[in-house]
């Protein structure tokens, strides 16, 4: 199952092509394996909301979501 992510979850993993494609293959099992994330918004590890980013965690039951 594929989580519903907001737009402005990023992580390192996209900026490198050879990783680009999995940066956010993380199902609901193992989000962890999508590595150190940060808001776009905020460009640091909590949201506008002030609380932690992850792809368990910007998700659309948060206030600053985006899809």
């Amino acid at each position: 199952m594929n989580l519903r992510l907001c737009k402005n979850l990023r992580t390192k993993k996209m900026f490198i092509p050879a990783q680009a494609e999995e940066a956010f293959a993380a199902t609901v099992e193992a989000p962890e394996a999508s590595g150190h994330c940060w808001c776009n918004c905020t460009l640091t590890e909590t949201g506008p909301d002030d609380r932690p980013v992850g792809p368990a965690k910007c998700n659309d039951a948060r206030a600053c979501f985006e899809e």
